[in-house]
């Protein structure tokens, strides 16, 4: 068996096992083994494509299998990976494995959440290595569905209404992406569905002209862009811990990942046409994001509205079509996921003691609770871009990239989108000095306890990932840059 198979037969055999599960300690144990073994299948596959490129491998997809579905609409089970989608699988599988520990007490049916959440994962493994533009969508439909149950069931606040809106604008985006798939298919002659194989036919500009915005649009309504992304906060802050990391941290991935491996790379022509319109919706999420987490007093709205900043950012960097920035944008794909995944596990772990979110109604935590505390003094730091964590590296490399092209139009817009870094900087040390330092005001929460075992081992994992791709993002890059080039070199000959 194709060893990217594993991914989609390993939550599989883990929703098989959760259904026959008879208590929660099984269910438990289930989840820790699937979620490790999908780990430690990650980072095999990253070590082995990275050996394969090394030995001179040149091929754009290594790890490539497929069998045909339905031959005829040329529908296959295709499978194969870049540099960009080994990237992704490893940070969807370190989301998976915190978010289990970072569920480890979730009541009540249990044995239910993690059906659904697996269902979920499922769905993401599987859009990561589809090569097939109707295995991709079917797997994206997949990674969607279980959000409304996962949110409307086990979530908090206005949690129905979150979940209608969330699964409401999504499916609206994917009937678009949808009618753009199919644009795509019949514009490359309706031979095949496989991208590697429909980049070799040029698809009529006119084609190109009238589908390009609608693969973008209904890929970038789950990548938080403007004016779509208002989903987003709502659905973050209803929603339960390890979904919210999984939602953030991995689900909104496939918005940028769509947008560069599908509409940019198939449709060029459309991508020069369309881009200028694009990047200014981008600019505005940027700004717009972190203007709107300042004024935030819940602390999951204030990461939801900066994850909608930091999105925006992949897409703008996308947009502005150069190798450096490209790269960027991937390298904050994975910067985003690991800190935003900390934010809300930390966020997560505060709200099960104080049963507030509310900024106002919190301080002194540092002397009650100081490893969440620390946890979430670091994940700051990563957010606003201290040197040393993956923040730095990854902004430094869009903006730089950006910066790179030598119009005033584009200029201007880095130098907008530059901005919410010092906007970042003010909400990030506005809430750490709020409510961590300085006295607690309420008795109640003098009584409490710091984490738990499985609540450190989440934060640590995700904290010496954070700190690994801030200190060390080199190998990262050099596995990036070659999947990279083959999209850009079409976007700009």
């Amino acid at each position: 068996m194709n060893i990217l198979s594993l991914f989609v037969l390993i939550p599989l055999l883990m929703l098989l096992g959760l259904w026959i599960a008879r208590n929660v300690n099984q269910v438990r144990g289930v989840m820790v083994a699937g979620s490790s073994i999908l780990l430690v299948l990650a980072a095999y596959l990253t070590v082995s494509y990275i050996g394969q490129r090394h030995a001179g491998a040149t091929t754009e997809m290594l790890f490539m299998d497929s069998i045909t579905w339905y031959a005829p609409l040329h529908i296959c089970y295709s499978v194969g990976v870049d540099g960009i989608s080994v990237v992704m699988l490893l940070l969807s599988s370190i989301i998976v494995f915190t978010g289990t520990f970072a569920s480890w007490k979730l009541k009540p049916l249990t044995k239910e959440y993690f059906l659904w959440f697996t269902l979920l994962s499922t769905g993401v493994f599987g859009f990561f290595i589809s090569t097939d533009l109707f295995t991709m969508f079917m797997f994206y439909e997949v990674a969607l569905i279980p959000m409304y149950l996962l949110i409307g069931v086990w979530g908090s606040g206005r949690k129905e209404y979150a979940a209608m809106k969330l699964t409401l604008m999504l499916m609206g985006g994917s009937a678009f992406l949808l009618i753009g798939i199919l644009g795509i298919y019949y514009g490359a002659g309706a031979e095949t569905m496989n991208i590697l194989e429909i980049v070799q036919h040029k698809i009529p500009t006119e084609m190109q002209r009238i589908f390009f915005p609608m693969v973008f649009l209904g890929f970038g309504v789950l990548g938080a862009l403007f004016p779509f992304h208002t989903w987003s906060p709502d659905g973050h802050a209803s929603a339960p811990t390890a979904v919210s990391m999984l939602h953030a941290g991995v689900l909104m991935k496939l918005g940028g990942y769509g947008c560069f491996r599908i509409a940019m790379y198939l449709m060029p022509t459309g991508a020069a046409i369309w881009g200028d319109f694009f990047l200014v919706l981008t600019t505005i999420s940027v700004v717009y994001g972190a203007f709107s987490a300042v004024v935030q007093t819940d602390l999951k709205y204030i990461n939801a509205y900066s994850s909608v900043s930091h999105c925006g950012l992949v897409l703008f960097a996308l947009l502005m079509m150069t190798r450096v920035s490209a790269t960027g944008a991937i390298l904050q794909m994975l910067s985003h996921g690991l800190m935003t995944a900390l934010f809300f596990a930390l966020i997560g772990m505060i709200y099960g003691r104080t049963h507030t979110r509310d900024i106002r109604q919190l301080s002194g935590l540092m002397k009650i609770m100081p490893f969440l505390s620390v946890g979430y003094v670091i994940a700051g730091l990563a957010n606003l871009g201290l040197p040393g964590l993956s923040g730095f590296i990854a902004e430094m490399t869009v903006f730089v990239g950006s910066f790179q092209n030598p119009d005033l139009f584009h200029r201007t817009c880095t130098v907008i989108a530059t901005m919410s870094i010092v906007i970042t900087a003010v909400y990030i040390l506005r809430v750490v000095g709020k409510i961590l330092y300085g006295t607690c005001h309420n008795p109640e929460h003098l009584k409490l306890t710091d984490a738990t075992w499985d609540e450190r081992l989440a934060v640590i994992c995700l904290i010496v990932a954070v700190a690994g791709l801030g200190l060390a993002p080199y190998w990262v890059s050099n596995v990036i840059s070659g999947s990279v080039e083959p999209i850009i070199s079409q976007l700009i000959r």
